[in-house]
């Protein structure tokens, strides 16, 4: 390999910024994962969530921020908790391990404190330091790169075969799904479905090619792998590990933009890197709605104790020509308010809907406040 003692360009200089909208980048191959609802990562972020709808369903104010971890049969449920109400949370946790479609028993411990006199005291502001960023752009009806679409819509497909087909009936709930995708053609799929012993292997790859990637991606110029390693039996708790928060790429944009530092379930919406992430995406959305960009991205900077942002940037790629970029921030500072309390009156998100967020993303699916069209 031949070194150079060249010195290393300026990233942060503007010609290297306009490298990074210049169309060779926009036209890398793009790889994202989705994962089905019984993935052990999405199962902890499920029962997270539905703990956050319950606590909203009994008191509105309730503050949530909860952490769930299972392994091996447990599933260990911390954080803090200020409310009124009071329920089983391990029953909950039960349930819902149960309507994913696990069959196994599960021991549950719950370990919640109230939160502390520090936390109490910051009513308006933001209790911690956070980066949350947003992303919307028109190269698909959903607002949302076309990758991340597929993923998802595989994903979700997976889980239906298993619920409603009895064809399939020998699929078990932890899958995961990997797309790759060179333009606007996906040129490889990895599919990695759990299933019960009595059926092989051949039958679970044609079973599964046959209704679940060809109709969906196609198969010309397709590299599909299905179960590549061979069979996929012990699967979920009894395999693996898994934790709430460890797939933000997947509750969000693929990782094919820069990703806030903080996940989303198990948290209440006054919490800011839940609601901001919110916020950023229904701000970008605004942006390519409204014809003033093909896509956008927006950055928000929050800093403990304060309510407005210390740090807000929009980014719009230009519609007519696809390598312009345009500087939207004062746009977005004169029509929306960023603070927590008028994100979550805005989107109205002291509802129960947090569960079903748990699942094939946050983000371009219609039923969430922050994804409803603009009028």
């Amino acid at each position: 390999m031949k070194m150079t003692h060249e010195k290393p360009p300026n990233i942060c200089g503007d010609k290297q910024r306009e490298l990074w909208y210049s169309e060779p980048v926009l036209r890398m191959k793009k790889t994202v994962e989705s994962v089905t609802q019984g993935q052990p990562d999405k199962v902890c972020d499920q029962i997270a969530d539905a703990i956050v709808d319950e606590y909203l369903r009994r008191d509105t104010h309730a503050r949530v921020d909860v952490n769930v971890l299972g392994s091996h049969g447990m599933v260990m449920i911390g954080g803090e908790v200020t409310s009124t109400a009071d329920f089983d949370i391990g029953a909950l946790a039960k349930q819902v391990y149960a309507e994913i479609g696990y069959k196994d028993d599960i021991e549950v411990f719950v370990n919640i404190e109230t939160q502390s006199d520090e936390m109490k005291r910051v009513v308006n502001g933001v209790t911690d330091n956070m980066v949350v960023n947003g992303f919307a752009t028109n190269e698909t009806r959903e607002l949302m790169p076309r990758a991340v679409v597929y993923a998802q819509n595989l994903a979700r497909r997976l889980d239906d075969l298993r619920k409603s087909d009895p064809m399939f009936s020998w699929l078990k709930p932890d899958g995961k799904i990997q797309l790759t995708m060179d333009g606007t053609k996906v040129c490889a799929v990895t599919v990695l479905a759990s299933h019960q012993v009595s059926i092989g292997e051949k039958e679970v790859k044609t079973a599964l090619l046959e209704r679940l990637l060809i109709p969906i991606v196609g198969e010309e110029g397709v590299q599909m792998y299905i179960n590549p390693i061979g069979s996929f039996i012990d699967a979920g708790f009894r395999a693996d590990s898994g934790a709430s928060g460890r797939k933000l790429t997947v509750d969000t944009y693929g990782g094919l933009i820069p990703q806030g530092d903080k996940s989303l379930s198990g948290k209440d919406p006054s919490k800011v890197d839940r609601a901001g992430a919110y916020m950023a995406r229904y701000t970008a959305r605004y942006l390519v709605e409204q014809g003033l960009a093909s896509s956008a991205m927006v950055s928000l900077v929050y800093s403990m104790g304060r309510a407005e942002p210390v740090h807000l940037q929009a980014v719009g790629m230009g519609e007519k020509s696809r390598g312009s970029k345009m500087d939207l921030t004062n746009l977005l500072k004169q029509t929306f308010d960023f603070r927590p309390e008028a994100i979550a009156e805005r989107l109205n998100l002291f509802q129960p809907v947090y569960r079903a967020t748990a699942t094939y993303g946050h983000f371009g699916r219609s039923g969430f406040p922050w994804e409803e069209p603009f009028v």
